[in-house]
């Protein structure tokens, strides 16, 4: 079977096995979540669903602005409830931002109605890619790699017991996009076959 055919037939698979279920990225800031998802959907032929851009809509106020004026605890509750609310829909996939998977409540509402995907990456690209932005509320800071560090060395053990786990690299969308969906079609059917 040609390689075009392969794929056709990998997302077909994908798609059926994945029933009302959201695939969810997660991750740290500039692991790729919004790119790669969206590409992703794209391929999949799925709706793309930014929570972070949900909650922006829902409050009427940037995030930066929500963390700001209301503090992170207003934040952190208005995601939980619109990550909650977007789960309770079709099948899609889903960014979610980088503290989301941290709390617990969310954690247990992916794994009941969606497939995790961990986005991970090291720090140097990490780097890399948000210093291209201004908008990151945590690294609004004297020195945003100690932080870009610490904040890796506090969610990365949680962020492992994601469904699957992919490593964001120095390489073209496509690539990441195919390693995605050939883990994800093989998580589909070792889960299916444990049923």
């Amino acid at each position: 079977m040609n390689a075009v055919k392969t794929r056709t037939s990998r997302i077909k698979k994908i798609t059926s096995d994945l029933g009302d279920r959201s695939i969810v990225l997660i991750g740290l800031m500039g692991c790729g979540k919004s790119s790669i998802g969206r590409r992703l959907a794209t391929r999949l032929k799925l709706p793309f669903v930014d929570a972070d851009s949900e909650i922006v809509e829902a409050a009427g106020k940037s995030i930066a602005e929500i963390f700001e004026e209301d503090g992170e605890k207003v934040f952190r509750d208005g995601e939980r409830r619109v990550i909650a609310r977007l789960l309770d829909t079709s099948a899609q996939v889903l960014a979610t931002g980088g503290g989301a998977f941290m709390n617990a409540n969310i954690r247990e509402n992916i794994h009941d109605k969606g497939i995790s995907i961990w986005l991970r990456a090291d720090l140097d690209l990490l780097m890399e890619r948000v210093g291209r932005r201004s908008n990151r509320p945590l690294l609004q800071t004297e020195n945003p790699r100690a932080v870009m560090q610490s904040l890796m060395e506090e969610r990365y053990p949680i962020y492992e017991q994601a469904d699957i786990i992919v490593d964001s690299q120095q390489a073209a969308h496509d690539v990441i996009v195919r390693d995605v969906t050939k883990k994800l079609a093989d998580y589909l059917t070792t889960t299916r076959n444990e049923h």
